[in-house]
């Protein structure tokens, strides 16, 4: 019996949302390498010296979803076995909310992330589908 056929269907949308969130850390990274263009930083520097640096701000959304990403998609793959619609939904909130995350960040004023803060929403509701799959586990025996 193949994979596909053990899992339920609905987990293609658990799939194309772990697409969906690649796409998203590649679109920053193309972000992050426009901008070093604009600035002329050159490789291996991480970030421009100066206090203000929109350079720094790209650099910032792209490495601070780099460092949550692994989570995101661990939470995403095992909540999406018992919950694959709950967990694409989950997924897709912290997709969009990393969006406008990047956006206002982008404007050079640091502040201005905190409007997409709410992506968290997305990956505490995956540590909740998660945590639950898991109990249930547990307690089936």
């Amino acid at each position: 019996m193949s994979l596909a056929q053990t899992l339920p269907s609905e987990f293609g949308y658990v799939i194309l949302t772990a697409a969906a969130g690649v796409l998203l850390t590649q679109w920053q990274g193309i972000q992050v390498g426009k901008q070093r263009k604009l600035c002329g930083l050159k490789y291996p520097k991480m970030y421009e010296d100066k206090d203000r640096s929109v350079f720094n701000c790209y650099q910032r959304v792209h490495q601070n979803t780099l460092e949550s990403f692994p989570a995101f998609l661990l939470l995403l793959f095992l909540g999406g076995l018992a919950y694959p619609l709950t967990s694409s939904i989950f997924g897709s909130i912290w997709i969009a909310g990393r969006i406008v995350y990047s956006l206002c960040y982008y404007s050079g004023d640091p502040r201005k992330r905190m409007k997409g803060m709410w992506h968290t929403v997305g990956l505490l509701g995956l540590f909740v589908t998660t945590c639950v799959f898991g109990f249930r586990l547990v307690l089936k025996n």
